[in-house]
């Protein structure tokens, strides 16, 4: 009898270890980035200790390199239970169109989170009928950084336009600051030419480009690689060579006036460094965008034909959930996309880019996967090596509005 008490036990056992199995959590958040999603998992681990977490990380800033292994595991046939996105088009027109993921409707419905998360927020995320990822967190573009007492120091203050923003770093450089704004690799030129495109066309505008409504041609979209080419002359030569972090460490040591970068920078300065916001470091809209949000959402899928189904829905679940946002954002350097966040738990930073978020107009991300298919988002970065090997911008905007028209932007 007890043989056979001992054998369902054992039996009981092995089919409850195969139901929790593992979870397998492919992401790019190492290093800097690493402590806030070691939070999530632990989090995760307390709810469901039988399951065995595996995290798989893809270092590269902005996901250059994981979107690369992730393109091979998917079409290879070997997707991870769930992985990290850009929402939006990143996933709505690379994954979502090639019918490799499931539609999250029922669980939006189930945890009711239809009325937890924004509107404009659950439109992002859906396309053809359905729900396609789950947000985490908002994070924010258009930030530019600066050490307080350093401009102080200098006698300047945050520019709130590119005409003065140009007109200040001449000034620094007559003070010694020989490259007044701080850049790193590629993608990061990128990232500041969607600031420079923000503040020069303004919202309405900016947003007419991912619609088709504005062509990359119009006089309008031209000034903006204008006027990018005139904000490149004030940054470092050696940016090629820097990750985002050390560009960020340019600005906080002073080598630099101003660092635009989206707020996982917050994260970095807050939780690595250990700088308070306000003192160690500041930060405004970038020049020309006081007023508009220019948002990104980290989120997280389910592929079809994962192994580990439960434990994947579990690990969203906790994603979407009050208490997995508090416990992610405020070390990762950005605001829960949840609209009930307890912000007693954020800082100074956050706390006023929550304010920001329900006030200000919102538009979305281009590097960061929000308003145009990865389709586009991959041959931007011909387009950039256009523009800095000739400095020509008529040449970029004809190359842009090419790659836009084959993609299907406007149709």
């Amino acid at each position: 009898m007890k043989r056979r008490v001992l054998f369902v036990l054992l039996i009981l056992a092995a089919i409850a270890a195969q139901a929790d199995g593992k979870l397998e959590i492919f992401s790019w958040w190492a290093g800097d980035e690493g402590p806030a999603l070691e939070a999530l998992i632990k989090q995760y681990t307390t709810l469901y200790p039988t399951v065995q977490v595996i995290n798989s990380t893809v270092t590269g800033g902005s996901g250059v390199n994981a979107r690369a292994v992730l393109k091979t595991r998917m079409l290879g046939g070997d997707p991870p239970d769930s992985f990290q996105v850009h929402a939006g088009q990143e996933l709505i027109g690379t994954w979502v169109v090639a019918e490799r993921m499931e539609n999250l409707t029922s669980l939006f419905t189930s945890e009711g989170w239809k009325t937890k998360f924004p509107k404009g927020l659950i439109d992002l995320l859906s396309a053809k009928g359905g729900i396609w990822s789950v947000p985490v967190n908002i994070h924010r573009s258009n930030v530019m950084w600066y050490n307080p007492a350093r401009l102080k120091e200098w006698g300047v203050t945050a520019p709130k336009s590119w005409d003065e923003f140009l007109a200040t770093c001449k000034t620094l450089q007559g003070k010694g600051v020989q490259a007044p704004l701080s850049l790193g690799e590629n993608w990061t030129q990128q990232h500041l030419w969607e600031s420079v495109a923000l503040g020069v066309l303004g919202p309405e505008n900016y947003a007419a480009l991912w619609t088709g409504k504005l062509k990359f041609t119009d006089p309008r979209a031209v000034k903006v690689w204008e006027t990018f080419g005139k904000v490149l002359e004030y940054t470092n030569k050696d940016a090629a060579g820097l990750s985002w972090q050390q560009a960020t460490d340019r600005m906080v040591k002073g080598e630099s006036a101003f660092n635009i970068m989206g707020d996982w920078a917050a994260g970095y300065m807050t939780t690595t460094l250990k700088l308070k916001p306000g003192e160690g470091y500041g930060w405004a809209a970038s020049p020309g965008t006081a007023g508009t949000f220019m948002m990104l959402s980290d989120s997280f899928g389910l592929p079809k034909g994962i192994k580990n189904r439960t434990a994947a829905v579990n690990w969203l679940k906790l994603l979407g959930s009050r208490q997995g946002q508090d416990i992610f954002n405020p070390l990762k350097g950005s605001i829960a996309a949840r609209l009930d966040s307890d912000l007693n738990k954020y800082n100074a930073y956050l706390q006023a880019a929550a304010k920001d978020w329900k006030a200000n107009k919102i538009v979305g991300s281009l590097v960061h996967g929000a308003v145009a298919p990865e389709s586009f988002m991959s041959q931007f970065g011909t387009v950039m090596e256009i523009y800095l090997g000739g400095k020509n911008p008529t040449a970029a905007a004809n190359a842009a509005q090419a790659i836009a028209t084959q993609v299907g932007i406007g149709k």
